[in-house]
């Protein structure tokens, strides 16, 4: 079993930073793929970034790429979305995601655990 605890989360201004972190317990964290996905008001959770996993892979969402970055530290069992020129748009909850596999996916019915989610909240 694993248990996931996010933080990091709070209220920017558009164009600013926040740094999400995911804390893992449990036996094999190194050997899951991680995810992060994210849910705002009225709409369906959806897939933001996720890494395999080594790290040495990643992918993201449309939406993220180029201001959001995925990294993982196995000795330290977390993961973090480090995140850039934030606009209103990603002010949603996150949610980070472990998968019972080495290879990532972008498909929330993949994930097996699940965090409690952190709020972010960009405004304009």
């Amino acid at each position: 079993q694993v248990q996931l605890v996010e933080s990091g989360g709070g209220l920017v201004q558009a164009g600013g930073s926040l740094r999400l972190s995911c804390a893992a317990s449990g036996r094999a964290f190194s050997s899951y793929a991680m995810g992060w996905f994210r849910q705002a008001p009225g709409k369906e959770r959806e897939f933001v970034a996720a890494i395999n996993w080594g790290g040495g892979t990643t992918y993201y969402a449309d939406s993220v790429k180029g201001r959001f970055t995925i990294s993982r530290d196995n000795r330290k069992n977390t993961v973090y979305l480090q995140m850039n020129s934030l606009k209103p748009e990603d002010t949603a909850v996150y949610y980070c995601a472990g998968r019972s596999s080495s290879y990532y996916s972008s498909s929330l019915n993949e994930y097996d655990y699940w965090g409690q989610g952190t709020q972010v909240t960009v405004s304009s």
